[in-house]
């Protein structure tokens, strides 16, 4: 699971924050919640890469607080997360979504690769489903099941023959 890391580094490109703004930051902009046992981890590790710098700011009546801010390396570490996309996270909704809404720091020939992997992903998913299809019984709420997600996945392909499409213009 690299989307909770990519989402992490993402926000921090765009200005510091202290954890809870930047787990509040995450949930408002993708509705994807990151708890503090998966957020504080792995700010622990960034920091420990020198991904990310934390600075201490002390308040008088309340406790300090850390402010991480992305480092060029974390820059380069959140490029790497992005372009790095295996065959099962190609097959994984959240890793690719995650990735498409990125597409911004990546060049056409990774995008087109991101794009490439989710389709051969699709294709082998929607090749299961006529299998599964084939062999059903008739059984009518199975198979609707089967349909309905026949359909999605015939057209998240041609969503994303689209998507390729634009990938290679921008």
């Amino acid at each position: 699971m690299a989307y909770p890391e990519i989402l992490i580094l993402r926000h921090l490109s765009q200005h510091p924050a202290h954890g809870y703004e930047l787990r509040k930051r995450i949930e408002a902009t993708t509705g994807i919640v990151i708890n503090n046992n998966s957020l504080y981890p792995a700010l622990k590790r960034f920091v420990a890469a020198g991904a990310v710098e934390v600075t201490v700011e002390q308040h008088e009546s309340k406790p300090p607080r850390h402010v991480y801010e992305l480092t060029d390396v974390g820059r380069e570490l959140l490029h790497d997360l992005l372009s790095e996309f295996s065959p099962a996270q190609a097959a994984d909704d959240l890793e690719f979504l995650t990735r498409l809404g990125q597409f911004g720091f990546l060049d056409p020939a990774e995008r087109t690769a991101i794009l490439d992997a989710r389709s051969h992903a699709l294709r082998q998913s929607l090749a299961r489903l006529v299998d599964l299809t084939e062999r059903s019984s008739g059984e009518f709420w199975g198979a609707a099941a089967v349909t309905h997600l026949r359909e999605q996945t015939e057209a998240e392909l041609r969503w994303l023959a689209d998507l390729r499409t634009e990938a290679a213009r921008r």
